[in-house]
């Protein structure tokens, strides 16, 4: 499999050393009828990629048994090395890396980690684009999934740090119509403890997406969809991801503010912090360069399918076929809460601020930090279809042992996983030991059920920091 790596540099406290990202042009044409079949013309120009692999060892990635391809590449300076860690990158973390993606069969991965005493190496495995021969690379776009709950909830916070808006202030002051909304707090939806229905659990609402994919919908039709059901529990009394949540807070954002989200954004976070290359997505297109996005299995599917290991996840693997191109998959179903895309060079600035509440004011940073077992167990007052495994945009649990305000901490590392169809991705700073992760994929689910993008960082946090 083909990897690219960037120079290490020392990094400043916001910088990436990745290569600069191009800035967004004509979105993509759309997806070809079979993710296996490269058109006679490419969807994207591609601008000074310097490909130089073959097209051979990225069809290896997708076999379960197939052996990892050579680790040729470009030299790399190391400044100031930290000799237990020299070499780490080429020699450990990137075969593992590889392997695991072949056993899961993830087409393409960013990879990205910095620390203090080695600066930043960020690896572009797999392809962004099955059957072209086209490798994965560190400028390109993707979609990043619920890791966009983060700028919502920074901005939720700001508003509340500018005195705009209380956190125990009651949602039914500031949106109408919303169960149990005199009793539930502005603090419990950025926490997850609202109680309210995740409607990314709706199965009609998944069934709607397979088969029709391109739809378009705004935050009533979502926001219709969950308060069709009772709600998991009573406010504050457990934690249940819930987009419905996060896009409440995207409402109520742009109530108080009268502008719209992606201006708040664009003002509050992606100007300030030098994120020339983020921004939310509601529609089919990304920006250009972007890598195309896949899964196995449908929405539907994955809604209550589990996560499988040893002959199960074998036969799975076997049982699988060609995974679906998903790349103009119409993101508005996620808005506030996962449909955000970006590029790595962003999220490397973006996960130390939001990890260290650079944005926020000192007291709003220390309500942010007040985190909460993502494990509370609650009497469910709802329907059956409410117990169902989180779908796809429940990503804070994955792997998350506590979570604050719009912020889950995982083994140290604070930040946030997303997931929507075709992507996942991880975001995340451990401050105590200076060190950032960013982790994209272009994959949602593997054969077995498990999220690539969490997979992956299990074998960071093993090879580097001997989690």
């Amino acid at each position: 499999m083909p990897f690219r790596r960037t120079a290490r540099t020392t990094p400043p406290a916001l910088a990436t050393t990745v290569a600069t990202p191009l800035s967004p042009t004509t979105p993509a044409a759309p997806a070809s009828s079979g993710p296996e079949s490269a058109p006679a013309s490419l969807p994207r120009p591609r601008i000074g990629r310097g490909r130089v692999w073959k097209a051979a060892l990225l069809a290896s990635l997708l076999p379960l048994t197939a052996a990892a391809p050579a680790l040729a590449g470009p030299s790399i300076a190391h400044p100031a090395p930290d000799p237990n860690k020299t070499g780490l990158v080429e020699k450990k973390l990137v075969p593992d890396l590889v392997g695991t993606m072949q056993k899961l069969r993830i087409p393409g991965a960013i990879v990205s980690v910095t620390m203090q005493k080695w600066g930043t190496t960020t690896a572009a495995l797999g392809t962004d684009y099955l059957g072209s021969g086209l490798q994965m690379d560190a400028a390109e776009h993707l979609r990043i999934g619920d890791v966009t709950r983060t700028f919502t909830g920074t901005v939720i916070l700001q508003l509340a740090g500018e005195h705009r808006i209380g956190l125990d202030e009651p949602v039914a002051r500031l949106v109408s119509g919303v169960p149990n909304g005199r009793l539930i707090t502005v603090r419990q939806l950025l926490r997850m403890t609202s109680g309210l229905y995740d409607y990314a659990e709706d199965p009609a609402l998944n069934k709607a997406l397979d088969q029709h994919p391109d739809a378009r919908f705004t935050p009533h039709d979502v926001l219709a969809v969950a308060f069709r059901h009772q709600p998991y529990f009573a406010p504050g009394k457990g934690f249940h991801d819930s987009a419905t949540d996060t896009v409440l807070l995207g409402m109520i954002a742009e109530r108080v503010t009268r502008q719209p989200l992606q201006t708040l954004f664009q003002q509050r976070i992606f100007r300030p912090l030098g994120m020339k290359d983020t921004r939310i997505d509601n529609g089919v297109t990304l920006p250009d360069p972007h890598a195309r996005g896949y899964q196995f299995g449908t929405n539907t599917d994955a809604l209550t399918a589990p996560v499988l290991s040893g002959k199960d996840a074998a036969w799975a693997d076997f049982s699988a076929g060609k995974p679906t191109d998903v790349t103009t998959s119409n993101a508005s179903w996620a808005w506030a809460a996962g449909a955000a895309t970006s590029t790595v060079a962003d999220l490397n600035r973006w996960a130390p601020a939001l990890a260290t509440g650079k944005l926020l004011t000192p007291q709003m940073r220390k309500e942010q930090m007040l985190l909460m077992p993502t494990s509370v167990k609650a009497a469910r007052t709802a329907s059956p279809s409410a117990a169902k495994p989180t779908a796809m945009l429940g990503s804070a649990a994955y792997g998350a042992t506590s979570y604050g305000l719009a912020l889950a901490d995982y083994a140290g590392f604070l930040g946030h996983a997303g997931r929507v169809p075709g992507y996942s991705s991880i975001v995340t700073y451990d401050p105590k030991r200076q060190a950032t992760v960013v982790i994209m994929v272009n994959s949602s689910r593997s054969p077995d059920g498990s999220v690539p993008a969490n997979e992956l960082m299990k074998r960071v946090l093993a090879d580097v920091f001997d989690g």
